[in-house]
């Protein structure tokens, strides 16, 4: 028998056995490899699921910290707070607080009436800014609706003018007349005073004071920053707000 012949006859029996095992050898490996890789994605996914839910359970068993900020709409001292620590502070800790907007002013003792320091105009812009608050309670549009007065508060309340806010903002301006025209404007008189009297029992005079946690964090006044421990910037009072909020 030649070279040739023996290269294209077939292999012995026991040969063939020999590939077999080889074989089934080779596919048991893969299934194992499969099975183990399988089992490892699924523990991995479990791990995860589990790290997420957790983590959702960490969040909803932290207190929120109370921050307030108490101001007049038709105040610079006001605008200049909001735009240059209120609103940055909350872009970046909105989910750690639980955020307030209240006003300043004095209720009459002869006619149970609310007095504005700037006068009717800056109470009906307290009202119109409350009356946002409580239709759209997400402080994303009403502090930015607030903000959008706040930047031209000469002139709250012109119709106009606070279209345009509304407008910007979502908010439906037949919505808002309505809360300030309600019940012959008792309504939008009541969130006044309600609020005029929370920054009363605070001992509040200043526009704008901002507590934290119920304490005084820091007054503007005069076009300047005062009383503020720790510091007037966003990172300080960030940094105070995550503390808290962290001990909760």
């Amino acid at each position: 028998m030649d070279e040739k012949t023996e290269l294209l006859m077939p292999p012995p029996e026991s040969t063939h056995r020999h590939i077999l095992r080889r074989y089934n050898a080779g596919r048991f490996h893969a299934a194992a490899f499969v099975l183990v890789l399988a089992l490892y994605w699924l523990l991995s996914s479990f791990q995860c699921q589990r790290d997420a839910y957790r983590a959702v359970q960490d969040i909803s068993t932290k207190t929120k910290v109370p921050l307030e900020a108490h101001i007049m709409s038709k105040c610079p001292d006001a605008r200049d707070c909001l735009r240059d620590l209120i609103l940055p502070t909350m872009q970046n800790a909105s989910g750690k607080v639980d955020f307030t907007l209240s006003y300043i002013g004095k209720v009459s003792s002869h006619d149970d009436e609310v007095e504005c320091k700037h006068g009717q105009g800056e109470c009906l812009g307290n009202i119109l800014e409350l009356c946002a608050a409580s239709l759209y309670p997400d402080p994303k549009i009403y502090l930015g609706f607030t903000m959008c007065l706040s930047n031209n508060y000469s002139l709250i309340p012109q119709r106009n003018f606070v279209t345009d806010c509304a407008l910007e903002y979502g908010i439906d301006f037949d919505k808002l007349n309505d809360c300030m025209s309600k019940d012959d404007g008792s309504y939008g008189v009541g969130l006044l005073k309600e609020s005029v009297q929370r920054s009363a029992e605070a001992n509040v005079t200043y526009s704008c004071t901002v507590r934290l946690d119920n304490k005084v964090r820091c007054i503007r006044d005069g076009g300047r920053w005062k009383d503020c421990e720790g510091g007037s910037s966003v990172e300080a009072l960030l940094k105070d707000i995550n503390e808290l909020y962290n001990a909760s």
